[in-house]
């Protein structure tokens, strides 16, 4: 490969969440085991060196005044979608910087619905999600996703049509790909999602962030492209953050084709008059849609593609009461533990600890509503993966196997 993608990096000491937290109270790794970060949903490999480049230049000119958006900034996010995603049309004013997906998700929810006023998520949620509109004074309406005969997650539509209609919903949260379940939806799926809002009148915020994170032999279909009432009915939210691991840099964009729904979000985003780009990242974003940037998503996407193949494989070979969908984008596994703990009378909170004794840092999956859920970051170098793997068998699974 071109880029690199096998080196082990120590974020100890740099600033990174990942390493430096451990998201389960008393929970604490063992001594003699190293820290394999597998929760928040950040990556564990370098990013593309034409950010790098483009951020290095901008220092060497030693003033950070006010500025402006750049025409390269805009150029930069119209050709990266007609390129990836076959976008037409798209142009300058349908472009908006956000500080953050959840951002524009509480801006577009506020400008969309009243407090009390009931929104429609599907379940498992992303509990960025849950916690913004539980902030803001809106209802949750949850319409659960299903697992077919062959362990994909599916939409419920007969029930999302029964919420919509019972709980008078004009505004739903759409997530695609989807996260946490890793489903990409296909455009047959999407379109009968979205003639269910257009029957209710929905606006729908849709949450694209993981779209360029798609595994080999899937493609994301932008919402907005499956019919003109989609396009109008839309916001749509990206980011290079999940995709080029620039979190700590801060930067996401609304693609909003309607005015009268761009002007209401615009209003509501501008509020605090801190919505505003800072100035570097406006330079790693057209690092990250340079041309070298599409060779080293379609390199990335090969090897999260042979982690997730690993790690499914091994899961549904050695963890026996543990159930998975195989995901078909982002970087996540979302493990169904249930009848793993009924079988050995365990706890999800004692399953969790057990992992992070020996150094696999994975995630508690019930803030995404999965009641025996525990989620798994595979954005890192196959070898950890494989060495996490290993000490889940051996320490995890296999011991309380012998001890049950």
């Amino acid at each position: 490969m071109k880029y690199d993608f096998t080196t082990i990096m120590d974020r100890a000491g740099h600033d990174a969440m990942a390493v430096e937290q451990i998201p389960a109270e008393g929970a604490e790794v063992k001594e003699g085991f190293s820290k394999i970060p597998m929760w928040v949903a950040d990556m564990n490999f370098p990013t593309l060196p034409t950010i790098l480049e483009e951020m290095e230049e901008r220092l060497k000119h030693h003033h950070f005044g006010y500025f402006g958006l750049s025409d390269q900034y805009y150029e930069s996010i119209i050709s990266w979608h007609r390129d990836r995603f076959k976008v037409t049309g798209m142009e300058k004013p349908d472009i908006g910087y956000e500080n953050g997906v959840l951002g524009c998700v509480s801006s577009s929810v506020q400008a969309f619905t009243a407090p009390g006023e009931a929104i429609l998520l599907h379940s498992p949620t992303y509990i960025g999600f849950t916690k913004t509109v539980e902030n803001l004074g809106r209802k949750i309406v949850l319409s659960d996703l299903k697992r077919d005969e062959k362990g994909t997650w599916r939409m419920d539509y007969e029930d999302m049509e029964k919420k919509l209609e019972e709980n008078h919903i004009h505004c739903a949260i759409f997530c695609s790909p989807h996260n946490p379940s890793g489903r990409v939806w296909e455009r047959d799926e999407i379109e009968r999602a979205m003639e269910i809002y257009k029957g209710h009148d929905c606006v729908v915020i849709s949450d694209e962030i993981w779209a360029d994170l798609t595994l080999p032999d899937y493609t994301h279909i932008p919402t907005q492209t499956v019919s003109k009432d989609a396009r109008n009915r839309t916001v749509a939210i990206y980011a290079p953050s999940k995709t080029f691991n620039l979190a700590g840099l801060t930067g996401s964009y609304h693609v909003i084709y309607n005015s009268y729904l761009r002007d209401r979000v615009e209003k509501l985003s501008g509020a605090s008059h801190y919505n505003s780009c800072n100035v570097l990242s406006m330079h790693a974003l057209i690092g990250a849609y340079k041309p070298e940037g599409r060779e080293w998503v379609d390199e990335l996407r090969h090897v999260i593609g042979e982690n997730v193949e690993y790690a499914y494989h091994y899961v549904t070979s050695h963890f026996k009461g543990v159930s998975l969908a195989r995901p078909e984008g982002t970087y996540m596994l979302f493990l169904d533990c249930e009848q793993w703990c009924q079988e050995h009378k365990k706890s999800l909170d004692e399953l969790l600890r057990s992992g992070i004794e020996v150094g696999v840092i994975w995630q508690d999956g019930r803030p995404f509503h999965g009641e025996y859920a525990i989620r798994v970051n595979l954005a890192l170098p196959h070898e950890l993966v494989k060495e996490a793997m290993e000490r889940l068998r051996k320490y995890v699974f296999t011991e309380a196997e012998k001890n049950s």
